[in-house]
């Protein structure tokens, strides 16, 4: 199985720190974001090869000077057309994978990518997504009754009314060809798309990570104000 991580967003949420280096280089104990990214993904032996797409003819750069020319790590340059479009640009790479990881890189879990890959078998999907259903609010709360406030819940773990979709994905080849149908777009989103018809025809699995933490690493604020979460994430990926 090859791992694809997309590297190409702007980073307009990082801003200002992403006018100066791209959100995967985003620090942390001094290492850039997708290093641990790229080392828990190949920490899983049934992945052969890691393909990053990121814009490095810009910002992007920077994770090319930092790779270099690392064995089993192919850089590809972004097609700036779109989540969906940038797959189609890499389909020579993807040829003979019956399946293949897609991961946004800004996405930090330990996420057992060998239960999701089993998951994802089982349902016989076209994609599976990696969810969770259960969420630790970064704000107060208080449990109110006629007007009158009870009890203060300070950053509780809510149970969401829906499954929140996380950047982490498991792919079929049929993808490619969904989005080879729509190739004459200039912006194909991949979830909009492409899987949002898939899951009306129930095509779409959904791997709960149950209690693993999870994060969006959008800037170094976050991740400095959720410091305890990013230092739990990466003892749960080895680190």
């Amino acid at each position: 199985m090859k791992a694809v991580i997309l590297a190409g967003g702007k980073g307009t949420r990082g801003r200002p720190y992403t006018e100066f280096f791209p959100k995967a280089m985003t620090p942390i104990n001094g290492k850039p974001l997708i290093d641990y990214v790229v080392k828990y993904i190949k920490s899983f032996k049934f992945v052969k090869e890691v393909i990053i797409i990121s814009d490095f003819d810009g910002l992007g750069g920077q994770i090319r000077n930092y790779y270099g020319n690392q064995k089993n790590i192919t850089l590809i340059q972004d097609s700036q057309s779109g989540t969906g479009g940038d797959l189609l640009h890499i389909e020579k790479k993807l040829k003979g994978e019956s399946e293949f990881l897609l991961w946004f890189v800004d996405n930090l879990c330990a996420i057992d990518l060998k239960k999701m890959r089993e998951l994802f078998r089982e349902k016989n999907s076209s994609a599976c997504i990696a969810t969770r259903i259960k969420r630790r609010e970064e704000s107060g709360f208080a449990i109110v009754e006629d007007g009158v406030i009870k009890e203060f819940k300070e950053k509780p773990v809510m149970k969401l009314q829906l499954s929140e979709c996380l950047g982490i994905y498991m792919l079929g080849n049929d993808i490619i060809k969904k989005i080879k149908a729509k190739k004459k777009q200039k912006q194909i989103n991949l979830s909009y798309d492409i899987l949002q018809q898939l899951s009306k025809e129930g095509k779409i699995s959904a791997y709960d990570i149950g209690d693993r933490e999870w994060i969006d690493a959008e800037s170094p604020m976050v991740l400095e104000r959720n410091e305890k979460t990013v230092k739990k994430i990466i003892k749960q990926m080895g680190f």
